[in-house]
């Protein structure tokens, strides 16, 4: 329900909780007060409309959602959240601040950083003789906490709503093994805390200063807490900007090696302070397994270069580190294991998300994820082949055969799933001549059989 819907609800003048006081319309600073590059940025702050595909419970449906995006550039480039706009949308449309609304495409995604980009239809911007302004980028690194910032966007809906707060932290950190729609985000980077209001509808939208620089890009905030919000810095921005709009990804490298803080443990380990970061984890079948490093061992360089991650804010940098090279590199990493120091060397591998690709299969009521080679390592599979069930619908042929969520069909009819290509041609097959499949799947580390039948 909106403000005005509550406050006639309540017969009441004055509403709860951010809702606006009715009666008289509030004074406006005279033009003079905001500079012109403040103008700007409230030209360049879009609203961004999306209907995607989504596949679950067994069939194929179609969500919508709202968010905020800002213009970089002045062929059209709209810089957003990687959780408003993701490769399932079929539509996407962008309102300007002049309130018209113009087509766009998806040009690149990145959920580790929470990042997409967007281009507006530049042919119809042409052809109906619209214009808009984009933003500059200010330098993240250089803002101090309790710095003023505004945050700008469209949150419930409203468009171009400017809230002002402070930043709060500049060196946030948090990551997340499904922060964004399921997917990996904040391996790579902190994040600004600030206590502007940031509300749903305001991810995507920008976070500036008081001479409308970019500082930030509004992501997310707490659930229950109040003016708690974070904004990707705009350094980070800018920087992945600029690679999805040239190739559409951002290609990361990896080796299996998960940093944790040494906070407290350095006398344990017998290290001077601020030496070395511990390794909380290794993947196994990954680079750094097969170069055999163990979880417990101290990660003392790259490259010659020291490592300092006694904090949890200074992981990331770490994992940046490791990622930035390119794909196929060799890393030279010096360990520290028990009293024994010694070197190693990585060949990197591409990082992958852990979320494969989704489809839906209507008339055997079932959805599934491709087996990617993040999951298989993560859930110590034999193969990384295989398709994940991730849903069935009751008294369809999936469900009738006993397939459940989290299944991973691994054959049919005796051949090998390795593929979800192969899986959609077994299922136009079906569709064309229905008879009974023998099904393989694992399920907790079992075999099991079961027959999908027409």
């Amino acid at each position: 329900m909106r403000c005005g819907a509550v406050a006639l609800a309540l017969g009441v003048g004055l509403l709860l909780a951010g809702c606006a006081t009715l009666g008289a319309p509030p004074r406006r600073e005279s033009a003079s007060a905001v500079s012109r590059g403040f103008e700007r940025l409230l030209d360049a702050v879009v609203r961004i409309d999306v209907r995607e595909r989504v596949f679950n419970g067994g069939s194929t449906r179609f969500v919508s959602g709202v968010g905020s995006g800002v213009i970089i550039s002045e062929d059209g480039l709209v810089l957003t959240n990687a959780h408003v706009a993701t490769p399932k949308a079929v539509e996407i449309s962008i309102t300007l601040a002049s309130l018209e609304e113009v087509r766009a495409e998806l040009v690149g995604w990145d959920h580790w950083t929470d990042l997409a980009l967007l281009r507006l239809d530049m042919e119809e911007v042409r052809r109906r003789g619209l214009s808009f302004a984009h933003a500059e980028f200010a330098d993240s690194d250089a803002v101090r906490v309790g710095e003023t910032v505004y945050a700008v966007g469209t949150p419930h809906g409203l468009t171009r709503t400017v809230t002002r707060g402070i930043i709060s932290n500049t060196d946030r950190y948090f990551e997340a093994s499904d922060g964004v729609r399921g997917y990996e985000t904040g391996y790579f980077n902190t994040w600004l805390q600030t206590d502007a209001a940031i509300n749903p509808g305001n991810s995507g939208g920008p976070l500036v200063l008081k001479d409308g620089r970019v500082v930030g890009i509004n992501s997310r905030t707490y659930l229950g807490a109040e003016n708690l919000g974070f904004a990707i810095p705009s350094n980070i921005a800018r920087t992945v900007a600029a690679i999805l709009a040239r190739e559409g990804e951002v290609p990361r490298s990896y080796i299996g090696l998960t940093p944790g803080a040494l906070r407290d443990l350095e006398g344990f380990f017998q290290l001077a302070i601020n030496t070395g970061a511990l390794i909380n984890s290794v993947d196994p079948g990954s680079p750094a397994a097969r170069a055999g490093l163990r979880p417990g061992d101290i990660l003392l360089a790259i490259d010659g270069e020291p490592v300092d991650g006694r904090f949890p804010e200074q992981l990331p940098p770490i994992q940046n580190r490791i990622a930035s090279v390119p794909i196929g590199s060799e890393l030279t990493l010096t360990v520290k294991r028990g009293e024994r120091t010694f070197d190693v060397v990585v060949v990197t591998e591409k990082l992958e998300s852990r979320v494969g690709e989704e489809w839906a299969f209507e008339k055997w009521g079932m959805s599934v994820q491709e087996v990617s080679r993040a999951y298989a390592r993560e859930n110590r599979l034999p193969e990384e082949a295989g398709i994940i069930v991730i849903g069935t619908q009751p008294a369809f042929p999936a469900a009738r055969a006993g397939l459940a969520r989290g299944d991973i069909i691994t054959r049919i009819n005796g051949k090998p799933i390795e593929s979800l290509e192969q899986l959609k041609a077994i299922y136009a097959a079906f569709e064309e001549k229905p008879d009974s499949l023998l099904v393989e799947a694992l399920r907790n580390r079992s075999v099991t059989l079961f027959v999908l039948k027409p």
